[in-house]
This record gives C-alpha cells, sequence and structure tokens, in this order.
C-alpha cells in the first residue's frame, strides 16, 4: 500500500510551497494517521503511517475503520476511477489527543489525500470532490484558492474550528503540485488515567453509551448481542479517551471484559 506523502512543519517544508501560485488552507483535527484501499477481493485493507493493521485492527483506530467500513461506496468508487486495484485514501482517524470536540458530530475519519498510479497524488480540490462521492467526509477547507505570497506561516492566526468550540488545532497548508506543510498548536495531553480497567469501565460505560451503541447496531440491521454492543462501546470510548486512558496505559482485554460485564447487565444478561 502506497505511503503516506510526508506532513512536514511548514518551516520545514518546501520552499516552492510559499514561492507562488495558490494555497489550499484545511484544517487538521489530531488523531491517528489512517489509509486504506480496496482490494481485488472487494474487502479494505488499512494501515497506520507505518504498517498495514491485517485482521487486528489497532483500538485507536477501531471507531474510524468501522465508520470507513460502513460509509465506503464501493460501486461509487468503481463509477469514479478507470482502475479502482492501485487506489490509496489518506486521512485521520479523529481521536481525542488532549483536546475535546463535538465527538458525535466530528468524523470519525477525515480524508486528505488519494493516490492512483495514473494520477499520483491528487489535487486537494481532486481528493476532496472524490472522497464526498464515496460517502467519506474529508478535511475541512479553510480558505482555497489563497495567493501563497499572502500566507505568512510566523504570523498566521489560527480559525476557529469546524469541529469544537474555539481554535482549530492546527491547518494543513497544500498547493495543487504535492508541496504541503502544517502549522500545529500546542495543547496539554490530558493526565494519564491511574485506576484498573474495571474502574474505568465503571466510569465509562454508561447507559447512554450502550443505548446509543444498540441504536447503531439496529439502524445497521444487526443483531444487539452483549459481544457486538460491548465492541461498539469499548470502540467508542477509546476514540473519546484515547490520550488518557488508551495511549499505552489500559490493557484492552481486561477492559473490554468489564466492558462486556456491564454491558451484559444493563441488556438483562442476553
Amino acid at each position: 500500500m502506497r505511503d503516506f506523502p510526508p506532513l512536514p512543519d511548514a518551516a520545514d517544508a518546501p520552499e516552492s510551497l510559499f514561492d507562488g501560485g495558490h494555497l489550499w488552507v484545511q484544517e487538521w483535527v489530531p488523531g491517528g494517521l489512517l489509509r486504506f484501499r480496496l482490494q481485488s477481493s472487494g474487502l479494505l485493507e488499512f494501515g497506520d503511517g507505518r504498517l498495514a493493521f491485517g485482521d487486528d485492527i489497532p483500538l485507536g483506530y477501531r471507531h474510524a475503520v468501522a465508520h470507513v467500513r460502513e460509509s465506503f461506496g464501493r460501486e461509487r468508487l468503481r463509477a469514479a476511477l478507470d482502475d479502482v486495484s492501485d487506489a490509496v485514501f489518506f486521512g485521520v482517524a479523529t481521536r481525542h489527543e488532549g483536546l475535546d470536540y463535538d465527538w458525535d458530530r466530528t468524523p470519525s475519519f477525515l480524508g486528505v489525500d488519494v493516490w492512483t498510479a495514473d494520477s499520483g497524488f491528487r489535487p486537494p480540490d481532486a481528493a476532496e470532490a472524490l472522497f464526498e462521492e464515496l460517502g467519506l467526509a474529508p478535511v475541512s477547507a479553510v480558505a482555497k484558492e489563497l495567493r501563497a505570497d499572502s500566507f505568512d506561516p510566523a504570523s498566521y492566526a489560527f480559525p476557529e474550528s469546524a469541529w469544537r468550540d474555539g481554535e482549530a488545532a492546527g491547518v494543513l497548508v497544500r498547493n495543487k503540485t504535492g508541496d504541503r506543510g502544517t502549522l500545529v498548536r500546542d495543547w496539554e495531553r490530558p493526565a494519564p488515567y491511574r485506576g484498573d480497567e474495571a474502574a474505568f469501565a465503571e466510569e465509562s460505560v454508561t447507559e447512554a453509551r450502550i443505548e446509543s451503541a444498540v441504536a447503531h447496531l439496529e439502524r445497521r440491521g444487526d443483531p444487539a448481542t452483549v459481544d457486538a454492543v460491548a465492541d461498539r462501546v469499548v470502540a467508542v470510548v477509546a476514540r473519546e479517551a484515547f490520550a488518557r486512558a488508551f495511549d499505552d496505559n489500559l490493557a484492552e482485554a481486561a477492559f473490554r471484559s468489564a466492558v462486556a460485564e456491564r454491558v451484559s447487565r444493563a441488556l438483562g444478561g442476553a
């Protein structure tokens, strides 16, 4: 699977990024880099910035992977591209890295780039249109076709976020030839959770989260079994509490077991 394009800090970006032409400025939402492609089998293959995942999707990516699998329009892709076998899609699995977002409204995956063998990396407007065609949200555009000579990284004021109250965490600045750079502001990461898995399950696995997981499965036409509801709740909690509890902190197996116990009680031992 094609590697992620470099995402240097704007200070280290190619000089050609700001030399002339026009820029796209897009909101950068914190999360894990996520890429995927459609295999000949019809299944999607996923990976992060370094490795392909195989069947074992890391916990911090599970919510985003489920969202892509449910939303991705395979037939729309085949209609949009002459050859889908080499297309690779790149984006961000949004999760709590220390900043609060409206998690119910913020897409779990935001598309950034599309690569094909015949065209290379698509220009930002073409990538944006293709993600929307496939049923996935692209990163939000702050400015389109901005003159490069009017953009000063040293004095840039971060815009209001489309997905949270307050400033955006950062922006991705790019041109149509593939040059790009990021401007990301500093923020304080939360103190790590120091309790055990059962205590965190008691805190985070609320009745509302269980009901939401059941409703999600029912909308898809899937049975709301204990295992299915527990898997959904684990993915949601991991996304919304990643930096606090799941970034090399709580053990996944023990947490999922504690979640399943609470879900089983809530569903009446189903």
